[in-house]
């Protein structure tokens, strides 16, 4: 019986639903459901979302359902990556351009509040800032979504099972073989990674860049300590047990640091540097085309 392939487009991105059968209706609407109320609470691109009525006053909310989850991950990932990795960035990204109207106008680096643990905190189903400031969990909340989806899609129809939004995927049931996209080039493949009953996601400075007045590429990757785009790494991904601990190994993986919380939750990486080298991971599975300049870490 050939698959069923569900395509639509939520949050800037397109999203794929492969089941054995299509999803009922029931199910599309529940998966609906669960993005709209995602994004109603997370997105910094609507005027109308939790994360953008903090943005003006700080101040305490009802802690949406994720919180506890993406910020207690967001703290280990400051921990591991000596303050690189900050939910406080939403300001410096909109500072080079990348906000809610999609300027694409840069106005200098800005870095993120170092002291945002003092700032944000999360607990007794409480939600505070303690004063305004822009909340943005693009480093693991998109991976986030998946597995909140993927919950739904399972739940509906179990069997084999494939969400991807744009190239940030889980899978469960039969394995699926994941070309890994050049990031300067997305016509070529890197490599290619079996994955099953895991999730795999990506992360490139190709994606989201726009030049500078000076005629620099900017793009979202972001060193929350300075403001500035990360020139290291020009490409990571991660395969993990579930879609937010691989996104947000994905996200670590571009700062000193990334690789030992790597270890440390489990999850396999490549990166590619922006140099062209590819490093990965002691027992990656990833069958990688590799060059001379290549080595395991």
């Amino acid at each position: 019986m050939a698959a069923a392939s569900w395509r639509f487009e939520a949050i800037g991105t397109a999203w794929e639903v492969v089941t054995d059968a299509p999803l009922p209706a029931a199910a599309r609407d529940a998966v609906q459901t669960v993005i709209d109320a995602f994004d109603r609470e997370w997105s910094r691109f609507r005027a109308d979302s939790v994360v953008s009525a903090l943005a003006v006053e700080g101040g305490s909310v009802p802690a949406p359902a994720d919180a506890a989850p993406m910020l207690d991950a967001f703290a280990a990932l400051g921990a591991a990556t000596g303050g690189a990795v900050n939910p406080l960035v939403g300001a410096s990204l909109d500072a080079l351009g990348y906000d809610a109207a999609y300027s694409l106008r840069d106005d200098g680096q800005r870095p993120a509040p170092s002291d945002w643990r003092e700032r944000l905190t999360w607990r007794d189903g409480t939600l505070s800032l303690s004063g305004p400031a822009m909340i943005d969990v693009g480093a693991l909340g998109k991976g986030r979504l998946v597995d909140l989806v993927l919950d739904v899609v399972a739940a509906a129809r179990p069997g084999d099972i494939v969400v991807d939004a744009g190239g940030d995927l889980a899978v469960r049931g039969r394995p699926h073989r994941i070309g890994l996209e050049h990031p300067f080039d997305p016509r070529r493949a890197i490599g290619v990674w079996e994955v099953a009953d895991a999730a795999l996601c990506a992360s490139a400075v190709n994606r989201r860049s726009w030049p500078s007045a000076t005629g620099a590429t900017l793009h979202h990757v972001l060193d929350a300590r300075t403001g500035q785009p990360v020139r290291t790494y020009a490409a990571t991904w991660a395969v993990a047990a579930d879609a937010m601990t691989a996104d947000a190994i994905a996200t670590a993986l571009f700062f000193e640091g990334g690789s030992r919380l790597a270890h440390e939750w489990g999850a396999e990486w490549v990166r590619m540097t922006t140099d062209g080298a590819v490093e990965w991971s002691p027992g990656c599975g990833a069958d990688l085309f590799l060059g001379a300049d290549s080595v395991e870490r």
